[in-house]
Formats: C-alpha cells, sequence, structure tokens
C-alpha cells in the first residue's frame, strides 16, 4: 500500500479508503489510485489483515480438477482425514481443467485468509501466488508441480508406472503397441508418454506414431480415438490408456466393435474388482497423495522451514487379463 501511495502520489489513508470502497475520495484521486495499483499488482490480502489482528482462519483451500471425478474425491478424502484431526476446515473447487479458474479460485481462497492452500494446477505459471506466499501462506502441489515457482509437491511415479505397463505388454508378446492419452500439455500426460516411450526404446521397438493418440480428455474422445485406431489397416494389437476416463472409453469401443486387443491402462477403475473387470492397471491409493500432502502442509504450519520438499509416490502392477490376449 505504501507503493501504491507513492506511485500516486497520495496519502496511506487515501489507498485505504480506495481500497476498502470508502467514501471521501475525489473520482480523479480514486482512479490515480486505481491506476497505480494496476500497475504495481496491488491486491488487498485479507490473510495479511487477519493475522495482523491475531486471528487465524482455521482453514484450508483446495483446487482440484473435477470434484466428480473418483480420481479428485480420493485426493480430498486423504487431505481431509489428516486435516480433521488438526481441527481445520478444507474448502474445495473446481478448476474444470482452466488456468484462469484455478488462478480465479485460489485467490479467492487467499482472500478468505485460508492457512493453506492444495492445489492440483491446470496452469503452469503459479508466480500469482508469490505475494500470498510472502506473507506466509503456504502451498503444496498435488499430482503436478509447480510452474515458475518452488513449492511443496506430490506425485506418482508416471514414468516407471507407466514402463511398467508397456512392458507388462511386451512381455506377452506384443509388439505394435499404441497409446491413447489425454492432452499432451497436461504434466502426468507428458511422463506417462515418456514413460511409455522409454519401454518401447528399451525393448527395440520403434514407436509407431501413427497408433499413438493425444487429446482424449473424456471418455467420448477416449472412444472416438480407439475406434480410429481399431479401424486402420494395421491396428495395434495392444493399447495403454493414459487414465481411467480413457480405459472407459476404450473398452466401449472395444465392446461396439466386438475387437479383441490387449489393454493396459493407468489408474485403477472404480469397482473394477467387484465388477469383474477384466482390465490390467497401473494402481496405487489416490487418496494417499492428498494424505502426504497434508502432512507436508502440516509440517509447515508447525515451524518446518526446510526447502520445499518433492514426494514422488510409487504404482503398482495389478494383472487381472486384458494384458494376455
Amino acid at each position: 500500500m505504501r507503493d501504491v501511495a507513492a506511485t500516486a502520489g497520495v496519502s496511506l489513508k487515501t489507498v485505504s479508503r480506495v481500497v476498502n470502497d470508502e467514501p471521501g475520495v475525489r473520482p480523479e484521486t480514486a482512479a490515480r489510485v486505481q491506476a497505480a495499483i494496476k500497475q504495481l499488482g496491488f491486491r488487498r490480502n485479507d490473510m495479511a489483515r487477519a493475522l495482523r489482528g491475531g486471528q487465524l482462519s482455521r482453514t484450508l483451500g483446495l483446487v482440484i480438477e473435477d470434484v466428480s471425478n473418483p480420481f479428485y474425491s480420493a485426493i480430498t478424502r486423504g487431505v481431509e482425514e489428516v486435516m480433521r484431526e488438526r481441527g481445520l476446515m478444507l474448502v474445495a473447487g473446481s478448476s474444470d481443467e482452466e488456468p484462469e479458474r484455478e488462478r480465479e479460485l485460489a485467490l479467492l481462497l487467499c482472500e478468505r485468509r485460508v492457512e493453506g492452500l492444495f492445489i492440483v494446477p491446470a496452469g503452469t505459471d503459479h508466480r500469482y501466488l508469490l505475494p500470498e506466499l510472502r506473507l506466509g501462506m503456504i502451498a503444496v502441489f498435488i499430482d503436478r508441480p509447480p510452474g515458475c515457482i518452488e513449492a511443496d509437491t506430490v506425485l506418482l511415479d508416471n514414468v516407471g508406472g507407466t514402463r511398467k505397463g508397456v512392458e507388462y505388454l511386451i512381455e506377452q508378446g506384443h509388439r505394435r503397441i499404441g497409446m491413447i492419452g489425454d492432452d499432451s500439455a497436461i504434466f502426468t500426460e507428458r511422463e506417462r508418454a515418456r514413460g511409455f516411450r522409454e519401454a518401447l526404446h528399451a525393448a527395440g521397438i520403434p514407436v509407431d506414431e501413427s497408433i499413438v493418440r493425444f487429446g482424449a480428455h473424456s471418455t467420448g474422445a477416449a472412444d472416438e480415438a480407439a475406434r480410429e485406431l481399431l479401424a486402420l489397416p494395421e491396428p495395434p494389437t495392444a493399447v495403454f490408456t493414459g487414465n481411467n476416463r480413457i480405459t472407459i472409453g476404450a473398452l466401449r469401443a472395444l465392446a461396439a466393435t466386438g475387437r479383441r486387443v490387449a489393454l493396459v491402462g493407468f489408474d485403477d477403475l472404480e469397482l473394477a474388482e467387484f465388477l469383474a473387470l477384466p482390465v490390467t492397471v497401473i494402481t496405487y491409493d489416490p487418496a494417499d497423495l492428498g494424505r502426504r500432502a497434508a502432512e507436508l502442509l502440516s509440517r509447515r504450519l508447525e515451524g518446518d522451514n526446510r526447502p520445499p520438499q518433492t514426494v514422488i509416490l510409487p504404482t503398482n502392477l495389478v494383472m487381472r487379463g486384458f494384458g494376455e490376449v
């Protein structure tokens, strides 16, 4: 606020009145202050106001892609399990994989004086959080790393997990192996694509780009991509799918076309064991992502000031039948 006052050539009290929408400021003066605010990127920080008054919100924020997706619901549950024990409340919102929505939600939560923030990032530039971080707000990133800043992060072993799945297909005798993935701009998808290519290269098998598809962000898009692969003159004998929604789309395509292709997917399917779905998968406990992130944030709240930590959680191959076709 002092910087804004100096830039606008007004008193600190005048800046305070403008920021808090108080009367007594001439329109031309208010306009000058607003111009300085925009130039300097200043934004009123309610968290700092609360800290100045000795208050604690006892609230944490969580920004995830889609609260209705079982993967993200499990992450939320994992965070809640840890934070409930510490008497903290969690407020969550969905970014729908939109960077602007992520930024909007994160800053809105900061304005509500959250003591910490969990983010499954949609964007790749998180410098918008720097003012809050300098004021002591804690941020932990889940499933994907932050962009342009350093912060605690909990990730899956996406590369290693994918390699396990593709190596398993190779062990079953497959050489023409395709992949259906999500948007290649997403960190997890890039890492899984890297694991896919590494596994093939290590086995001396060339990557055939004609049987690789990215951009399947829904089950419908995955269904369409799988049908494209199955309709090729030389279709793949096996396919690796990049996440659970893509696996479901691929299964729909196989059921509709009556084709049989070996299938291994990253992420388990909800109720797969109970429904006896014969899909070999790369599995892990998504709730553990949330728990580990919550433990990192808890230690920060307790005074841990070590450099930012990156935790990578292992994955497992669960064989159920499709990979043997």
